[in-house]
């Protein structure tokens, strides 16, 4: 195992992965791994610090996570955060109990002495508490650091076994000053450097591509959108023609996005791109099927089978290259700790046991926000880079119920609309994603004096730096009304237009 800098034990967090996101920003390289760890894989990645995150049990329940308590043997800085606070204050003997009032949202953190880890940050600053527990009795060498109006031990430490623990959650975007705690943590107490960033993680995964590839052939699934662009890329650079990148058109696709997918390929990266029609294939297993899921599964079993058949056609052929990131992993299946599944991505979770070959999946530790920046260390063009994310199962998941070849039509003009004008006013390059659902959901209207009974469209674009989180965004009413006016004059079927104004979470992006 490689040294790790930073490990992050996950105790089930849906924050957990933004610890290691605000870490990898400062430079600093770490990983999460299961709150379960083995301490010997923990000793072999030879790391200068721990971080405990938050989780939704109590400390004192039955079935609470609790990590192997050799950690606390190692003499290395440790920082537990809500849940990893609680673990700690009751491994040292300290007592948790239920708080007479949960807090939830923004709190003040308020601080006297001048600890390392408040370095260069004021007292006063806005923090984001998120628990139903707190520390009633601090453990023997402990002290209080900081505190809240709710919290009387918002931040505790043990300056001689430099172990600190913040009740509240400094990775969240509502902690102000939280990135900067994170790094003082890594910087000043644990001695890390800020050495890690896109150029040394190309140069490592090149060299880890060709250890694993050899001599063979890696099969490269191809969709034009940002992920498996630079995937594309990243294996260009390290074996060169024995990259056979396919892109399979599976009916799912945005308006001229099959034209627009072969157009980049041969005239930026100079790849010659294989292209498979298996667009009647796709379809028609979708029919009558209505079920998110099942749509999700089947279209990533048609993939592989579709890919598998290609493979077939090439000699030495023995790896399939996907564009998986960390987010997909995540929300997929709990590779990393307890965290909760939230759905199921296409090109997550391995390959069944009927496949002949493994997979390369060199993105699948890192954000999209990360893998953006990969591509422009690659030389991709930024227009490239800064496409909105585009789902694996396509359009199929933006249709609501029964995917048909009409409904693919009807949504594929409204989203051309809704690009155009967003494209137009300079909205595209401000938000992360937007796209169009179709509801079907038939309401009454009129149009020309006439009664119509047509469908919805909803409109969702939203701001977000790396998936995990996102926000509506506050587009101008009148981009928005001609939005909504061209599509309902302009697309046949559609009578209304609506506009989605949840966060994730609750909401995920995607509505499917």
């Amino acid at each position: 195992m490689k040294e790790v800098p930073i490990i992050v034990l996950d105790f089930g967090s849906q924050y957990t992965q933004l610890i290691a996101r605000k870490l990898r920003e400062e430079g600093v390289y770490c990983e999460i791994v299961p709150y379960s760890e083995k301490i010997e894989d923990i000793k072999k990645r030879d790391p200068k610090g721990i971080i405990l995150s938050g989780g939704p049990a109590s400390v004192y329940a039955k079935d609470s996570y609790h990590p192997d308590s050799k950690i606390f043997e190692l003499g290395l800085p440790i920082l537990g955060i809500c849940y990893g606070m609680q673990l700690i204050s009751q491994y040292f003997g300290g007592s948790v109990i239920a708080a007479d009032h949960h807090e939830y949202g923004k709190a003040e953190l308020n601080f006297q002495s001048d600890h390392k880890i408040f370095k260069e940050t004021p007292s006063g600053q806005i923090v984001w508490m998120s628990h139903g527990d707190r520390v009633e009795v601090l453990p023997e060498g402990f002290e209080k650091i900081g505190f809240s109006g709710n919290s009387p031990y918002a931040a505790i430490a043990d300056e001689k076994r430099a172990i600190y623990a913040f009740q509240f959650h400094p990775e969240v975007y509502h902690s102000e000053y939280g990135t900067k705690l994170l790094k003082n943590f890594a910087k000043y107490i644990c001695g890390c450097e800020s050495t890690w960033n896109m150029g040394s993680f190309a140069k490592e995964k090149i060299e880890a591509i060709q250890k694993q590839v050899g001599d063979s052939k890696v099969l490269c699934a191809v969709s034009g959108g940002v992920d498996s662009s630079v995937v594309a890329a990243l294996l260009n650079e390290a074996i060169g023609d024995k990259l056979v990148p396919v892109f399979v058109d599976n009916g799912l696709l945005r308006a001229n996005e099959r034209e627009q997918v072969e157009a980049m390929f041969k005239a930026k990266l100079g790849v010659n791109l294989i292209t498979v029609d298996a667009s009647e294939i796709f379809l028609s297993k979708l029919k009558g099927v209505t079920d998110p899921e099942r749509k999700r599964k089947i279209i990533g079993e048609t993939f592989i089978e579709v890919f598998d058949a290609e493979a077939k056609k090439h000699d030495g052929i023995k790896f399939l290259a996907q564009g998986t990131l960390y987010t997909d992993v995540i929300e997929s299946v709990s590779v990393k700790g307890p965290s909760k599944t939230i759905k199921s991505h296409h090109n997550v979770g391995g390959l069944p046991d009927w496949m002949t070959f493994e997979l390369v999946e060199p993105l699948n530790e890192i954000f999209k926000d990360e893998v953006r920046k990969l591509g422009l260390e690659l030389g991709l063009p930024k227009h490239m880079i800064n496409r909105h994310p585009f789902p694996g199962p396509g359009l199929a998941i933006r249709i609501m119920g029964e995917v048909t070849k009409e409904d693919l039509e009807v949504l594929r003009k409204a989203d051309v609309i809704m690009l155009e004008e967003l494209h137009a006013t300079g909205y595209y390059e401000k938000t992360w994603q937007a796209f169009t659902v179709l509801l079907n959901v038939k309401s009454v209207g009129v149009m020309g004096d006439n009664r119509t009974y047509d469908n919805t469209a909803c409109v969702r674009i939203v701001e977000a730096t790396d998936g995990m989180t996102a926000t509506f965004a506050h587009i101008p009413h009148d981009i928005l009304e001609n939005i909504s006016r061209r599509i309902i004059n302009e697309v046949d079927g559609i009578n209304r237009v609506v506009y989605d104004i949840s966060s994730k979470p609750p909401a995920t992006i995607e509505w499917e």
